[in-house]
């Protein structure tokens, strides 16, 4: 255990796969969860499966809106109090390359990659840069890391994700504030995944499983892999560590 009972988390695109994950972990460590999607039945599913381990608020939300973001947050911390974890998970995956990329497809890609953390930070960093405390984790990538073909609007806004961690913990650590990022690999049993492996069987490209033996674990990633680095990261256990992004690849991406 990490030692988080008591701690109040938000995570965003929390009704499925990673950020569902990630709120079960946390919930599981004691704290009290706020879920924000924009998939409305989804995350009311989710949230009743979880309650069960104890206190779940869910608002519907849209990250890549600031107003959305703003009721969302008012939503949760009017239930819950004060935020000490924050968990910028919401993301989406666009398989294609990028000269036939739409700018309506680049646009929604930044929009909840990129635009999303901006929005959940400025809206909850405040408090938490005010009470001089807090832990900040966003999901990046390891397409974050490096450019790959066919993914060049999801690397594009991953490594802008990846960039606003590391600027964000050289502005917040003097508040007490922690910010780091978590790298994930080759993750099945998402809904990103399911969505991103439809393209690519329509496109001839090899499956996730046929992918992993690549991989020096020889498997696919679990979100739980993902939740466990995210409660370490939310942790005192992780008191000196800020401006990071640690690859969760099973050794895709070793850097």
């Amino acid at each position: 255990m990490y030692g988080l009972n008591g701690k109040k988390a938000i995570i965003t695109g929390a009704a499925h796969g990673i950020g569902k994950a990630i709120a079960s972990r946390l919930l599981d460590e004691g704290c009290a969860v706020g879920l924000l999607d924009l998939d409305d039945g989804a995350l009311a599913a989710t949230g009743d499966a979880l309650s069960a381990k104890g206190e779940v608020v869910i608002a519907t939300c849209d990250v890549s809106s600031k107003e959305d973001v703003e009721k969302g947050v008012a939503a949760i911390t009017a239930k819950l109090g004060q935020i000490d974890i924050l968990v910028n998970n919401a993301g989406i995956c666009k398989v294609g390359k990028l000269l036939d990329c739409s700018e309506a497809e680049w646009k929604a890609t930044f929009g909840i990659n990129v635009d999303g953390i901006f929005h959940l930070v400025r809206t909850v960093a405040p408090d938490m840069v005010e009470r001089r405390s807090g832990a900040i984790v966003n999901i990046a990538s390891w397409m974050g890391k490096s450019g790959v073909a066919a993914y060049g609007a999801y690397c594009a806004s991953k490594f802008a994700a990846v960039s606003l961690t590391q600027s964000l913990a050289c502005e917040l650590g003097e508040h007490g504030v922690r910010v780091n990022a978590v790298g994930p690999g080759l993750i099945v049993d998402t809904k990103m995944r399911d969505e991103s492996e439809v393209k690519r069987k329509a496109e001839g490209l090899p499956d996730a499983l046929q992918r992993a033996q690549d991989i020096p674990l020889r498997r696919p990633g679990y979100p739980e892999d993902i939740a466990n680095t995210v409660a370490f990261l939310a942790s005192d256990q992780a008191a000196y560590i800020t401006g990071e992004t640690i690859s969760v690849t099973g050794g895709l991406w070793n850097d």
